[in-house]
């Protein structure tokens, strides 16, 4: 079904171009050049004082003759007098009216020639028209079995073409990228369909006429490559994309200022998940030239946060404590080893700056950092290296006791010692790339990525 709507406008435009090339110049007005202005006397070209005897009648006669074998010219009027010819009469079209004064100019011993021939246009001549339309679909109908025959062997080779595109299991494995295979068996379909054209116009006589089609399908082409400009773009960044194989599916990454799970690479988008749960769609020519920083490439993540401490106190002792207390946290890796630095010196307080690993296939980034943080911040407040505060607060004490803050429950503690990483998201992904059809996505696992 699918080839029969892309055949059908080809054998169509075939059938537009089949006419033999002989009936193409009845049915489209030829255009004649334009014949030369009759000669004026100059310097250099004189005219004899005398006229040779008899000169006018043999050449009334000659352009008579010659005119009575253009059927349309049969009824113009000669006379010539010293020379000059008078054309009168009555012709089918202005194209007539210049062959005629061309025809006149050219004969020997013509001085010059007035026009005075003028077009018809009454209702004889418009039949005359009709008449000449009507043989010219006569030759049509005539030339019909030669038109059918080559609309048969262009179509025998269109079809060949596309039986020998529907191997796209052959051409995957030759590709060995399913969106390459689609591209070669395009224009497989293509070349055979272009051959069974230019094979039928040679078959009807009329492979001259294959040039003028090849030539404005140029100039079209160009427009549109023009006006398309973006769409080809994103064409071929998509081909890059595809063999080029940057990510891989569910890699989290970050395209320029987006970040999400890649869901699926197609034709014309990449399309992320969120950590919110949303689809997010960027071009290919964008994600073609953009900066992509993978997360999942590397199990191995650095996670930081700053903390200050008073600038009395030992920055030396607040960095020694603060990594000891890293390194006590089970999630954070021994190799690459946490550091502190001092970040900066903010009267009236310190900026140190804590680093530590983790490995992300076991880890959270944002659990680990979060628990990191609590338990670093504890450490320097147990050793006597709070965080000073610069507000100076007020506190009323009531008359009565308030309410003794509960303990945090074993619930509460066992969630903050959980650092394993968020599933949901992952499993969106799986879950939908499950339900999505191999051939919508050009993400190959198969394939080495760059």
């Amino acid at each position: 079904m699918k080839a029969s709507r892309i055949v059908a406008p080809c054998l169509a435009a075939l059938v537009l171009l089949a006419a033999p090339a002989a009936l193409w110049a009845q049915i489209l007005p030829t255009s004649k050049p334009s014949p030369s202005p009759s000669p004026s006397p100059t310097a250099s070209s004189s005219i004899a004082d005398q006229t040779a005897t008899g000169s006018d009648p043999r050449i009334e006669q000659r352009i008579r003759g010659i005119f009575s074998q253009i059927p349309s010219l049969a009824h113009v009027t000669v006379k010539a007098q010293e020379g000059v010819v008078i054309l009168g009469g009555k012709v089918g079209a202005s194209s007539d009216k210049a062959q005629a004064e061309g025809i006149a100019n050219r004969v020997s011993g013509v001085v010059t020639v007035q026009d005075g021939i003028v077009r018809d246009t009454s209702l004889g001549s418009g039949v005359a028209g009709i008449k000449k339309v009507t043989d010219t679909f006569g030759g049509i109908a005539a030339e019909f079995p030669l038109i059918l025959a080559a609309l048969l062997v262009a179509l025998v080779i269109a079809l060949v073409g596309y039986l020998i595109a529907s191997f796209s299991r052959i051409w995957r494995r030759v590709t060995g990228n399913p969106f390459l295979a689609e591209l070669v068996a395009s224009a497989i379909r293509f070349m055979f369909i272009l051959f069974g054209i230019v094979i039928g116009l040679n078959m009807l006589g009329a492979g001259a006429l294959l040039g003028a089609v090849l030539g404005g399908a140029g100039v079209v082409g160009l427009a549109l490559g023009f006006a398309m400009k973006d769409t080809i773009e994103n064409y071929v960044s998509s081909l890059m994309l595809s063999l080029r194989q940057p990510f891989r599916a569910n890699d989290k990454v970050k395209i320029d200022d987006y970040e999400g799970r890649v869901l699926r690479l197609t034709t014309r988008a990449t399309i992320l998940l969120t950590p919110e749960g949303n689809h997010l769609r960027l071009s290919n020519s964008t994600v073609f030239k953009a900066v992509i920083v993978n997360y999942t490439r590397n199990p191995q993540r650095r996670f930081d946060f700053v903390l200050q401490v008073d600038t009395k106190a030992d920055p030396t002792a607040a960095r020694h404590c603060g990594l000891d207390a890293l390194k006590q946290l089970d999630f954070v890796l021994d190799q690459p080893p946490p550091k502190a630095v001092v970040k900066d010196v903010l009267y009236p307080n310190i900026a140190i700056e804590f680093q530590g690993w983790i490995d992300q296939t076991k880890t959270d980034l944002g659990k680990a950092r979060s628990r990191a943080i609590c338990a670093v911040k504890s450490a320097l407040d147990d050793n006597g290296l709070a965080i000073p505060d610069p507000i100076t607060k007020v506190k009323m004490e009531p008359d009565e006791p308030g309410p003794e803050q509960a303990a945090p429950t074993s619930a509460d503690a066992a969630d903050d010692g959980d650092v394993a990483p968020e599933e949901a998201v992952t499993g969106m992904v799986e879950d939908e790339r499950a339900e999505t059809h191999e051939k919508q996505d050009l993400l190959d696992a198969r394939r080495p990525t760059e």
